[in-house]
């Protein structure tokens, strides 16, 4: 029997579906680092320095740019006396120290729990342990954490790493991890750190984050026979890459990520009944809903909430802006 490849199933309107994944977008720790920025503008006036990305969403970016923020790659770009945000990711000690040396203002944006593992990167050096850190090169997160222990800590970005590694005592090993990968993947690499190190300890407690996990969980959710899943997110933002792996890997059986509804294509529709939308932890709720209005003009209903978990999370402002707003009388 021969297939017509060039006329694809048509899709009835009673077979489209379309499923919304609960929770999504926004997490704690970038909310509080938008709105750092934001209340920075408001109090200071403009500009604002922030170096790197606040968050790793392009229109974000954007919006904060518009209202008067300067993105920099390193601080020698930032006028001495200026006031500068470090970004969500952390940055390491070193960074502090020029910042002070240079005269400037600093607000640290700095997710807590990124300050976490910083914290544990500190305490396991200062034991002498060598510490293994599975992350991914380059990515400012592992920058920073890295940069609290350089002399103790090793890069781990995979399972193939681990035969490489050497350390100074098989029985002071620790592992520690970037926030944002997926979940599955890290437990495979510390699987494979343990067949080597067996008598490696674990963290004091689970270093990717609860949003991270539970957006994982939630797209796993929605994706077991899905045709379709689309993931709203930056390409640099390693939580939202992640969750379209996470998604092939439950069952979908196509996934695209997505910077908003103006990437989406239409090939990817042929046939298409049943499509899954979540969106990463740096992502304004906005750009998910254009997603879903672009979805409704070609034809699928409102969508169908599934809802996984609960997130009730806030995190305080940081403390230098929240006495200068407490000093404004704001």
């Amino acid at each position: 029997m021969s297939i017509d490849l060039g006329n694809p199933r048509v899709i009835s309107e009673e077979e489209k579906a379309v499923l919304l994944a609960s929770p999504r977008g926004y997490c704690a720790g970038v909310d509080r680092a938008v709105i750092t920025v934001e209340q920075a503008l408001e109090l200071y006036g403009a500009p604002i320095y922030v170096r790197k990305e606040i968050v790793h969403n392009k229109h974000v970016v954007g919006d904060l740019r518009e209202r008067g923020a300067i993105f920099v790659n390193e601080l020698d770009e930032v006028p001495s006396g200026a006031t500068v945000v470090f970004s969500a990711h952390g940055v390491a000690p070193t960074v502090h120290t020029d910042a002070a040396a240079r005269g400037l203002k600093t607000i640290d944006a700095t997710c807590p729990l990124v300050t976490k593992v910083h914290l544990e990167a500190r305490r396991f050096a200062l034991q002498d342990y060598d510490i293994l850190l599975i992350g991914h090169a380059g990515h400012e997160e592992v920058e920073g954490t890295m940069g609290e222990a350089p002399e103790h800590t090793q890069l781990v970005e995979g399972p193939a790493d681990v035969a490489n590694l050497v350390v100074r005592d098989p029985a002071k090993v620790v592992w520690l991890s970037q926030t944002t990968l997926s979940v599955d993947e890290t437990m495979e690499t510390v699987a494979a750190l343990r067949t080597r190190f067996p008598e490696m300890i674990d963290p004091p407690s689970d270093d990717i984050c609860y949003a991270t996990q539970n957006r994982q969980l939630a797209v796993k959710e929605i994706s077991e026979d899905t045709d379709l899943v689309i993931v709203v997110g930056s390409g640099n933002s390693s939580n939202s890459v992640r969750l379209v792996e996470v998604a092939l890997e439950a069952g979908a059986r196509d996934a695209h990520r997505v910077d908003d509804a103006s990437e989406l294509q239409d090939a990817w529709f042929e046939g298409v009944g049943s499509v899954a939308v979540t969106s990463g932890a740096s992502v304004p709720e906005k750009l998910v809903e254009g997603v879903l209005a672009a979805l409704t003009e070609r034809g699928y209903p409102s969508p169908q909430i599934v809802h996984s978990a609960d997130e009730s999370l806030i995190f305080a402002l940081p403390k230098e802006l929240r006495r200068d707003l407490k000093a404004a009388g704001r």
